[in-house]
């Protein structure tokens, strides 16, 4: 019983801790001012200068955000990535523990239900003040669980 609850509790944890962030408004989760009391940015601004990316209509830069944003925008984009990467692991894990389905229907359940929940953190953003929502952060979101995927379909294959 205590293993069903963890595996249960694992990505509902993880989708707890994503609706906490995306509950937030921008300025309780700007890292730009701990980035400069903290880290060398005039060392950092080599890695940054020339990256150029395109974002909700708009180009990211350091020329358009300064080397903080743009190192923040960096570190948000890939905690997207990261979340519904890990999110999409312990659906796994949890509807391979929990359910007697097979294979793809385990995998296709998860990889659903992580890029429902994608969809959803977006439109709650879209509630919370000083948020904006958008659909290229869902296809982030998807990316991850869909790298996620991948491997878990490698490690399946490998092991059988």
């Amino acid at each position: 019983m205590r293993n069903k609850i963890f595996y249960i509790l694992a990505p509902v944890s993880i989708m707890g801790i994503i609706f906490i962030f995306s509950s937030q408004p921008y300025h309780e989760q700007d890292l730009r001012p701990a980035m400069n009391d903290h880290i060398p940015l005039d060392v950092l601004e080599p890695l940054v200068a020339s990256i150029e990316i395109p974002y909700h209509n708009r180009i990211v830069s350091v020329e358009s955000h300064g080397v903080a944003g743009m190192i923040e925008f960096i570190i948000r984009k890939f905690a997207h990535f990261a979340v519904f990467f890990t999110l999409m692991v312990a659906m796994y894990i949890a509807t391979t523990r929990l359910v007697m389905w097979s294979f793809p229907t385990r995998w296709l359940t998860s990889f659903v239900v992580t890029i429902a929940y994608a969809g959803f953190d977006e439109f709650h953003q879209s509630l919370t003040p000083n948020r904006t929502p958008y659909v290229g952060d869902v296809v982030l979101d998807g990316a991850g669980a869909l790298a996620a995927g991948i491997l878990i379909l490698l490690f399946h294959r490998r092991s059988s």
